[in-house]
Protein backbone atom coordinates (compact mmCIF):
# COMPACT_ATOMS: atom_id res chain seq x y z
CA UNK A 1 0.00 0.00 0.00
CA UNK A 2 2.73 2.18 0.41
CA UNK A 3 3.64 4.25 -2.56
CA UNK A 4 7.10 4.09 -3.26
CA UNK A 5 7.24 0.03 -2.31
CA UNK A 6 4.06 -0.17 -4.52
CA UNK A 7 5.56 1.62 -7.40
CA UNK A 8 9.05 -0.17 -6.91
CA UNK A 9 7.79 -3.85 -6.72
CA UNK A 10 6.05 -3.19 -10.13
CA UNK A 11 8.95 -2.07 -11.60
CA UNK A 12 10.57 -5.13 -10.67
CA UNK A 13 7.45 -7.00 -12.21
CA UNK A 14 7.92 -5.80 -15.61
CA UNK A 15 11.72 -5.90 -15.26
CA UNK A 16 11.95 -9.43 -14.42
CA UNK A 17 8.48 -11.00 -16.00
CA UNK A 18 8.29 -8.83 -19.32
CA UNK A 19 4.82 -9.03 -18.64
CA UNK A 20 2.94 -5.89 -18.30
CA UNK A 21 3.28 -2.04 -17.89
CA UNK A 22 4.20 -0.33 -14.30
CA UNK A 23 1.80 2.10 -14.07
CA UNK A 24 -0.98 -0.30 -14.64
CA UNK A 25 0.49 -2.62 -11.75
CA UNK A 26 0.73 0.36 -9.45
CA UNK A 27 -2.85 0.83 -9.80
CA UNK A 28 -3.48 -2.99 -9.64
CA UNK A 29 -1.34 -3.09 -6.59
CA UNK A 30 -3.12 -0.66 -5.04
CA UNK A 31 -6.77 -1.32 -5.74
CA UNK A 32 -6.75 -5.05 -5.07
CA UNK A 33 -4.92 -5.05 -2.03
CA UNK A 34 -7.38 -1.72 -0.50
CA UNK A 35 -10.64 -3.71 -1.89
CA UNK A 36 -9.56 -6.88 0.32
CA UNK A 37 -8.46 -5.04 3.44
CA UNK A 38 -12.17 -3.43 3.11
CA UNK A 39 -13.49 -6.72 2.44
CA UNK A 40 -11.73 -8.01 5.28
CA UNK A 41 -12.35 -5.29 8.38
CA UNK A 42 -14.44 -5.82 10.82
CA UNK A 43 -14.57 -9.84 9.34
CA UNK A 44 -14.56 -12.52 12.49
CA UNK A 45 -12.17 -15.04 11.51
CA UNK A 46 -11.16 -16.88 15.02
CA UNK A 47 -12.75 -18.30 17.65
CA UNK A 48 -16.78 -18.26 17.51
CA UNK A 49 -17.64 -16.24 13.80
CA UNK A 50 -21.28 -17.00 13.81
CA UNK A 51 -24.19 -18.32 16.34
CA UNK A 52 -27.59 -19.31 14.80
CA UNK A 53 -29.77 -20.22 18.32
CA UNK A 54 -32.73 -21.34 16.03
CA UNK A 55 -30.26 -24.47 14.62
CA UNK A 56 -28.26 -24.99 17.58
CA UNK A 57 -25.32 -24.31 15.89
CA UNK A 58 -22.31 -22.00 16.52
CA UNK A 59 -19.40 -21.74 14.46
CA UNK A 60 -15.92 -21.53 15.33
CA UNK A 61 -13.15 -20.74 13.19
CA UNK A 62 -9.82 -22.60 13.09
CA UNK A 63 -6.96 -22.37 10.86
CA UNK A 64 -6.31 -24.83 8.45
CA UNK A 65 -2.34 -24.63 8.80
CA UNK A 66 0.72 -24.07 6.71
CA UNK A 67 -1.00 -23.16 3.28
CA UNK A 68 1.32 -23.82 0.21
CA UNK A 69 0.29 -20.75 -2.49
CA UNK A 70 1.20 -21.03 -6.54
CA UNK A 71 1.34 -18.20 -8.07
CA UNK A 72 1.87 -16.63 -11.62
CA UNK A 73 4.47 -14.64 -13.61
CA UNK A 74 1.68 -12.71 -14.94
CA UNK A 75 0.85 -10.82 -11.02
CA UNK A 76 4.24 -11.36 -8.45
CA UNK A 77 3.04 -8.53 -5.91
CA UNK A 78 -0.36 -8.70 -6.13
CA UNK A 79 -1.22 -12.11 -6.57
CA UNK A 80 1.27 -13.10 -3.35
CA UNK A 81 -0.37 -10.38 -1.43
CA UNK A 82 -3.72 -11.24 -2.10
CA UNK A 83 -2.71 -14.64 -0.88
CA UNK A 84 -0.78 -13.92 1.98
CA UNK A 85 -3.85 -11.15 3.91
CA UNK A 86 -6.41 -14.07 3.46
CA UNK A 87 -4.06 -16.96 5.04
CA UNK A 88 -2.57 -14.62 8.06
CA UNK A 89 -6.50 -13.26 8.17
CA UNK A 90 -7.32 -16.82 9.15
CA UNK A 91 -3.91 -17.59 11.82
CA UNK A 92 -2.12 -19.61 8.83
CA UNK A 93 1.57 -19.61 8.13
CA UNK A 94 1.77 -19.47 4.16
CA UNK A 95 4.69 -20.01 1.74
CA UNK A 96 4.82 -18.89 -1.70
CA UNK A 97 5.69 -20.90 -4.52
CA UNK A 98 6.28 -18.00 -7.07
CA UNK A 99 7.23 -18.53 -11.11
CA UNK A 100 11.03 -18.32 -11.36
CA UNK A 101 10.66 -14.81 -13.28
CA UNK A 102 8.52 -13.58 -10.09
CA UNK A 103 10.71 -14.74 -7.57
CA UNK A 104 12.40 -11.01 -7.23
CA UNK A 105 8.79 -9.39 -6.97
CA UNK A 106 7.35 -12.08 -3.93
CA UNK A 107 11.11 -11.96 -2.24
CA UNK A 108 10.89 -7.83 -1.84
CA UNK A 109 7.23 -8.28 -1.35
CA UNK A 110 7.90 -10.69 1.78
CA UNK A 111 10.86 -8.80 2.48
CA UNK A 112 8.66 -6.00 3.60
CA UNK A 113 5.62 -8.10 5.19
CA UNK A 114 8.49 -9.43 7.27
CA UNK A 115 9.78 -5.83 8.24
CA UNK A 116 5.86 -5.22 9.71
CA UNK A 117 5.90 -8.91 11.63
CA UNK A 118 8.67 -7.89 13.51
CA UNK A 119 7.03 -4.66 14.74
CA UNK A 120 4.32 -6.65 15.96
CA UNK A 121 6.68 -9.16 17.51
CA UNK A 122 4.74 -12.17 15.05
CA UNK A 123 7.38 -14.44 13.55
CA UNK A 124 8.73 -13.76 10.24
CA UNK A 125 8.43 -17.44 9.24
CA UNK A 126 4.73 -16.73 9.37
CA UNK A 127 5.32 -15.78 5.59
CA UNK A 128 7.81 -17.28 3.35
CA UNK A 129 8.73 -18.24 -0.26
CA UNK A 130 10.32 -20.59 -1.98
CA UNK A 131 14.73 -20.05 -2.33
CA UNK A 132 16.32 -19.44 -5.50
CA UNK A 133 16.50 -22.01 -7.59
CA UNK A 134 12.29 -22.34 -7.42
CA UNK A 135 11.61 -25.59 -9.56
CA UNK A 136 8.94 -27.69 -10.31
CA UNK A 137 10.38 -30.22 -8.08
CA UNK A 138 10.20 -28.27 -5.23
CA UNK A 139 7.07 -26.64 -6.04
CA UNK A 140 5.85 -30.29 -5.82
CA UNK A 141 7.06 -31.12 -2.75
CA UNK A 142 5.79 -28.05 -1.05
CA UNK A 143 2.65 -28.75 -2.03
CA UNK A 144 2.80 -32.48 -1.06
CA UNK A 145 3.38 -31.05 2.74
CA UNK A 146 1.55 -28.30 3.27
CA UNK A 147 -2.18 -28.95 4.57
CA UNK A 148 -3.76 -26.41 1.78
CA UNK A 149 -2.69 -25.57 -1.81
CA UNK A 150 -4.26 -22.62 -2.93
CA UNK A 151 -2.98 -22.43 -6.57
CA UNK A 152 -3.61 -19.81 -9.32
CA UNK A 153 -1.65 -19.80 -12.90
CA UNK A 154 -1.24 -21.77 -15.32
CA UNK A 155 -3.58 -24.98 -15.36
CA UNK A 156 -0.77 -27.32 -15.18
CA UNK A 157 0.15 -25.76 -11.58
CA UNK A 158 -3.87 -26.10 -10.85
CA UNK A 159 -3.42 -29.83 -12.20
CA UNK A 160 -0.59 -30.51 -10.17
CA UNK A 161 -1.83 -28.88 -7.29
CA UNK A 162 -4.84 -31.30 -7.38
CA UNK A 163 -2.81 -34.35 -7.56
CA UNK A 164 -0.40 -33.46 -4.89
CA UNK A 165 -2.41 -35.50 -2.27
CA UNK A 166 -2.85 -31.79 -0.33
CA UNK A 167 -6.58 -30.50 -0.24
CA UNK A 168 -6.59 -27.67 -2.98
CA UNK A 169 -7.82 -25.01 -4.34
CA UNK A 170 -7.23 -24.50 -8.13
CA UNK A 171 -8.73 -21.86 -10.32
CA UNK A 172 -10.00 -22.68 -13.63
CA UNK A 173 -8.97 -21.13 -17.11
CA UNK A 174 -10.10 -17.98 -18.33
CA UNK A 175 -11.26 -17.10 -22.24
CA UNK A 176 -13.75 -14.29 -21.30
CA UNK A 177 -16.38 -13.48 -24.23
CA UNK A 178 -18.74 -10.74 -23.77
CA UNK A 179 -21.78 -10.02 -26.12
CA UNK A 180 -22.97 -6.63 -26.82
CA UNK A 181 -26.85 -6.63 -27.68
CA UNK A 182 -28.99 -4.18 -29.67
CA UNK A 183 -29.89 -2.41 -26.37
CA UNK A 184 -26.52 -1.52 -24.80
CA UNK A 185 -24.60 1.89 -24.41
CA UNK A 186 -22.75 1.12 -27.32
CA UNK A 187 -19.77 4.11 -26.44
CA UNK A 188 -20.09 2.90 -23.03
CA UNK A 189 -19.68 -0.39 -23.69
CA UNK A 190 -16.60 -0.06 -26.25
CA UNK A 191 -15.13 2.46 -24.06
CA UNK A 192 -15.46 -0.67 -20.65
CA UNK A 193 -14.04 -3.07 -23.07
CA UNK A 194 -11.16 -1.29 -24.63
CA UNK A 195 -10.17 -0.69 -20.40
CA UNK A 196 -10.63 -4.12 -19.66
CA UNK A 197 -8.93 -5.33 -22.65
CA UNK A 198 -5.46 -3.28 -22.06
CA UNK A 199 -5.07 -2.91 -18.71
CA UNK A 200 -1.51 -4.46 -18.14
CA UNK A 201 -1.17 -5.74 -21.48
CA UNK A 202 -4.11 -7.72 -20.76
CA UNK A 203 -2.24 -10.04 -18.13
CA UNK A 204 -5.55 -10.49 -16.10
CA UNK A 205 -7.45 -13.82 -16.89
CA UNK A 206 -10.56 -11.70 -16.59
CA UNK A 207 -9.50 -9.89 -19.74
CA UNK A 208 -12.18 -10.38 -22.77
CA UNK A 209 -10.52 -12.43 -25.52
CA UNK A 210 -14.06 -12.19 -27.53
CA UNK A 211 -16.34 -9.96 -28.01
CA UNK A 212 -19.60 -10.78 -29.97
CA UNK A 213 -21.76 -8.11 -31.51
CA UNK A 214 -25.32 -8.45 -32.96
CA UNK A 215 -25.83 -7.78 -36.23
CA UNK A 216 -28.39 -4.28 -35.90
CA UNK A 217 -25.32 -2.58 -33.98
CA UNK A 218 -22.08 -4.51 -35.45
CA UNK A 219 -20.53 -2.10 -37.61
CA UNK A 220 -21.32 0.82 -35.01
CA UNK A 221 -19.83 -0.93 -32.47
CA UNK A 222 -16.76 -1.73 -34.57
CA UNK A 223 -16.18 2.37 -35.32
CA UNK A 224 -16.65 3.14 -31.51
CA UNK A 225 -13.93 0.08 -30.75
CA UNK A 226 -11.58 1.66 -33.42
CA UNK A 227 -12.49 5.08 -31.62
CA UNK A 228 -11.36 3.45 -28.46
CA UNK A 229 -8.13 2.72 -29.66
CA UNK A 230 -8.87 -0.72 -31.45
CA UNK A 231 -7.18 -1.32 -35.07
CA UNK A 232 -9.08 -4.33 -36.90
CA UNK A 233 -6.76 -6.09 -38.99
CA UNK A 234 -7.47 -7.00 -42.47
CA UNK A 235 -7.13 -10.83 -43.72
CA UNK A 236 -3.48 -10.48 -44.85
CA UNK A 237 -2.40 -9.43 -40.75
CA UNK A 238 -4.68 -11.19 -39.85
CA UNK A 239 -3.04 -14.47 -41.21
CA UNK A 240 0.30 -13.28 -40.42
CA UNK A 241 -0.41 -12.57 -36.78
CA UNK A 242 -2.44 -15.77 -36.47
CA UNK A 243 1.40 -17.47 -37.64
CA UNK A 244 2.91 -15.43 -35.38
CA UNK A 245 1.23 -16.03 -32.26
CA UNK A 246 0.88 -19.94 -32.78
CA UNK A 247 3.67 -20.75 -34.52
CA UNK A 248 3.72 -24.69 -33.53
CA UNK A 249 0.23 -24.76 -32.43
CA UNK A 250 0.89 -23.54 -28.98
CA UNK A 251 0.53 -19.59 -27.98
CA UNK A 252 4.03 -18.13 -28.36
CA UNK A 253 5.04 -16.32 -25.13
CA UNK A 254 6.44 -13.67 -27.01
CA UNK A 255 3.06 -11.92 -27.21
CA UNK A 256 2.24 -12.36 -22.95
CA UNK A 257 1.43 -9.33 -22.21
CA UNK A 258 3.08 -7.33 -24.45
CA UNK A 259 1.82 -4.17 -25.70
CA UNK A 260 -0.40 -4.10 -28.96
CA UNK A 261 2.45 -1.90 -30.53
CA UNK A 262 5.07 -4.69 -30.12
CA UNK A 263 3.04 -7.21 -30.71
CA UNK A 264 1.98 -5.49 -34.49
CA UNK A 265 5.98 -4.72 -35.02
CA UNK A 266 7.04 -8.74 -33.77
CA UNK A 267 4.80 -10.29 -35.81
CA UNK A 268 5.53 -7.69 -39.50
CA UNK A 269 2.07 -6.32 -39.67
CA UNK A 270 1.86 -3.57 -41.98
CA UNK A 271 -1.32 -1.65 -41.63
CA UNK A 272 -2.52 2.21 -40.60
CA UNK A 273 -2.79 3.38 -36.93
CA UNK A 274 -0.70 0.17 -36.31
CA UNK A 275 2.16 2.29 -34.13
CA UNK A 276 -0.77 3.83 -32.06
CA UNK A 277 -3.21 0.93 -31.30
CA UNK A 278 -3.84 0.19 -27.97
CA UNK A 279 -5.63 -3.10 -28.80
CA UNK A 280 -5.56 -5.44 -31.91
CA UNK A 281 -9.16 -6.79 -33.47
CA UNK A 282 -9.36 -9.88 -36.01
CA UNK A 283 -12.78 -10.83 -37.31
CA UNK A 284 -13.63 -14.91 -36.33
CA UNK A 285 -15.80 -16.99 -37.30
CA UNK A 286 -15.50 -20.00 -35.76
CA UNK A 287 -14.41 -21.82 -32.29
CA UNK A 288 -11.57 -24.67 -31.69
CA UNK A 289 -8.10 -25.71 -32.26
CA UNK A 290 -8.57 -25.25 -36.20
CA UNK A 291 -9.48 -20.98 -35.27
CA UNK A 292 -6.98 -20.66 -32.16
CA UNK A 293 -7.72 -16.59 -32.18
CA UNK A 294 -10.98 -18.27 -30.22
CA UNK A 295 -8.87 -19.38 -27.59
CA UNK A 296 -6.73 -17.26 -24.76
CA UNK A 297 -4.44 -14.93 -25.92
CA UNK A 298 -2.90 -13.13 -22.82
CA UNK A 299 -1.95 -9.97 -24.79
CA UNK A 300 -4.24 -6.98 -26.51
CA UNK A 301 -5.51 -9.07 -29.03
CA UNK A 302 -9.39 -9.15 -29.51
CA UNK A 303 -11.40 -11.82 -31.75
CA UNK A 304 -14.75 -9.90 -32.70
CA UNK A 305 -18.18 -12.28 -33.56
CA UNK A 306 -20.83 -11.16 -35.57
CA UNK A 307 -24.04 -12.69 -34.28
CA UNK A 308 -27.29 -13.04 -36.19
CA UNK A 309 -29.53 -12.46 -33.13
CA UNK A 310 -29.20 -13.46 -29.22
CA UNK A 311 -29.39 -17.13 -29.97
CA UNK A 312 -26.99 -17.15 -32.08
CA UNK A 313 -24.96 -14.72 -29.43
CA UNK A 314 -25.67 -17.79 -26.81
CA UNK A 315 -24.39 -20.48 -29.36
CA UNK A 316 -21.32 -18.47 -30.18
CA UNK A 317 -20.37 -17.98 -26.95
CA UNK A 318 -21.17 -21.74 -25.21
CA UNK A 319 -19.12 -23.47 -29.09
CA UNK A 320 -16.12 -21.14 -27.72
CA UNK A 321 -16.26 -21.85 -24.12
CA UNK A 322 -16.92 -25.40 -24.79
CA UNK A 323 -13.01 -24.87 -26.74
CA UNK A 324 -11.22 -23.14 -23.37
CA UNK A 325 -12.82 -21.45 -20.52
CA UNK A 326 -15.99 -23.02 -19.54
CA UNK A 327 -17.13 -21.67 -15.67
CA UNK A 328 -14.99 -18.35 -15.60
CA UNK A 329 -17.05 -15.77 -16.72
CA UNK A 330 -19.36 -13.67 -19.69
CA UNK A 331 -19.61 -10.24 -19.87
CA UNK A 332 -22.54 -8.60 -20.96
CA UNK A 333 -23.72 -5.08 -22.31
CA UNK A 334 -26.83 -4.83 -22.50
CA UNK A 335 -30.49 -3.01 -21.34
CA UNK A 336 -32.43 -6.31 -21.62
CA UNK A 337 -33.15 -7.93 -18.02
CA UNK A 338 -34.45 -11.09 -19.93
CA UNK A 339 -31.09 -11.69 -21.51
CA UNK A 340 -28.99 -10.99 -18.81
CA UNK A 341 -30.94 -13.76 -16.65
CA UNK A 342 -30.41 -16.26 -19.50
CA UNK A 343 -26.93 -15.73 -19.57
CA UNK A 344 -27.20 -16.75 -15.32
CA UNK A 345 -29.46 -20.11 -16.58
CA UNK A 346 -27.83 -21.69 -19.96
CA UNK A 347 -23.96 -20.29 -19.86
CA UNK A 348 -21.42 -22.51 -18.02
CA UNK A 349 -20.17 -19.74 -15.86
CA UNK A 350 -19.52 -18.89 -12.94
CA UNK A 351 -19.96 -15.03 -13.04
CA UNK A 352 -22.01 -12.79 -15.66
CA UNK A 353 -20.61 -9.47 -15.41
CA UNK A 354 -23.28 -7.19 -16.60
CA UNK A 355 -22.18 -3.70 -18.04
CA UNK A 356 -19.27 -3.30 -16.48
CA UNK A 357 -15.50 -3.26 -17.54
CA UNK A 358 -14.76 -7.30 -17.45
CA UNK A 359 -11.56 -7.44 -16.10
CA UNK A 360 -11.90 -5.17 -13.02
CA UNK A 361 -15.38 -6.27 -12.21
CA UNK A 362 -14.99 -9.98 -12.41
CA UNK A 363 -12.39 -10.22 -9.69
CA UNK A 364 -14.25 -7.68 -7.30
CA UNK A 365 -14.66 -3.86 -7.49
CA UNK A 366 -15.60 -0.70 -5.47
CA UNK A 367 -18.93 -0.61 -7.39
CA UNK A 368 -19.78 -4.65 -7.16
CA UNK A 369 -20.52 -7.17 -4.52
CA UNK A 370 -18.16 -9.29 -5.58
CA UNK A 371 -15.15 -10.48 -2.67
CA UNK A 372 -11.84 -8.75 -4.36
CA UNK A 373 -10.10 -11.40 -5.40
CA UNK A 374 -7.33 -12.36 -8.18
CA UNK A 375 -8.15 -15.95 -7.93
CA UNK A 376 -12.00 -16.96 -9.44
CA UNK A 377 -13.25 -20.69 -8.95
CA UNK A 378 -14.70 -21.81 -12.02
CA UNK A 379 -17.07 -24.68 -10.75
CA UNK A 380 -16.99 -28.16 -12.16
CA UNK A 381 -17.13 -26.53 -15.40
CA UNK A 382 -13.63 -25.36 -15.03
CA UNK A 383 -12.78 -28.60 -13.44
CA UNK A 384 -12.40 -26.72 -10.12
CA UNK A 385 -14.45 -27.67 -6.77
CA UNK A 386 -15.30 -24.27 -5.95
CA UNK A 387 -17.35 -21.74 -7.91
CA UNK A 388 -17.06 -18.23 -5.56
CA UNK A 389 -14.17 -15.56 -5.87
CA UNK A 390 -11.01 -17.05 -3.80
CA UNK A 391 -11.56 -15.47 -0.32
CA UNK A 392 -10.37 -15.91 3.48
CA UNK A 393 -13.50 -18.76 4.40
CA UNK A 394 -11.59 -20.90 1.77
CA UNK A 395 -8.37 -20.47 4.52
CA UNK A 396 -10.12 -22.06 7.36
CA UNK A 397 -11.87 -25.32 8.94
CA UNK A 398 -14.78 -24.54 10.96
CA UNK A 399 -15.66 -26.16 14.01
CA UNK A 400 -19.25 -26.32 14.67
CA UNK A 401 -20.89 -26.56 17.98
CA UNK A 402 -24.06 -28.58 17.60
CA UNK A 403 -27.15 -28.51 20.56
CA UNK A 404 -30.49 -30.13 20.64
CA UNK A 405 -33.17 -27.73 19.48
CA UNK A 406 -37.08 -28.62 19.58
CA UNK A 407 -37.88 -32.27 17.62
CA UNK A 408 -39.73 -31.24 14.14
CA UNK A 409 -40.62 -34.54 12.21
CA UNK A 410 -42.45 -33.69 9.45
CA UNK A 411 -45.89 -35.65 8.38
CA UNK A 412 -45.42 -37.94 5.26
CA UNK A 413 -48.32 -36.12 3.88
CA UNK A 414 -45.94 -32.61 4.19
CA UNK A 415 -43.29 -34.30 1.97
CA UNK A 416 -45.25 -36.25 -0.20
CA UNK A 417 -49.04 -34.90 -0.38
CA UNK A 418 -48.18 -32.41 -3.43
CA UNK A 419 -46.54 -35.33 -5.49
CA UNK A 420 -49.43 -38.11 -4.65
CA UNK A 421 -51.85 -35.50 -5.63
CA UNK A 422 -50.23 -34.88 -8.90
CA UNK A 423 -49.45 -38.51 -9.43
CA UNK A 424 -51.79 -40.73 -7.46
Amino acid sequence: MEPGRNRLLAEMAVRDTGCGNVEDKVQKNYRKTLGLLRDLRGVRSVGVIAEYPERGIVEIARPVGVVAAITPSTNPAATPANKVINALKGRNAIIIAPSPKGLSTCAALVGYIHAELRKLGAPTDLVQHLPAPVTKEATQELMRQADLVVATGSQSNVRAAYASGTPAFGVGAGNVCSIVDASADLREAAQNIARSKTFDNATSCSSENSVVILDPVYDAMLALLAEAGGVLLNAENTAKLQAFMWPKGKLNPDVTAQAATRIASLASLSQAKLTSAKFLMVEETGSGSDYPFSGEKLSPVLAVYRARDFDHACSIVENIYAYQGAGHSVGIHSQDDEHVARLGLQLPVCRVIVNQAHCFATGGNFDNGLPFSLSMGCGTWGRNNFSENMNYRHYLNITRLVRKIPERIPSEEEIFGDYLRKFP
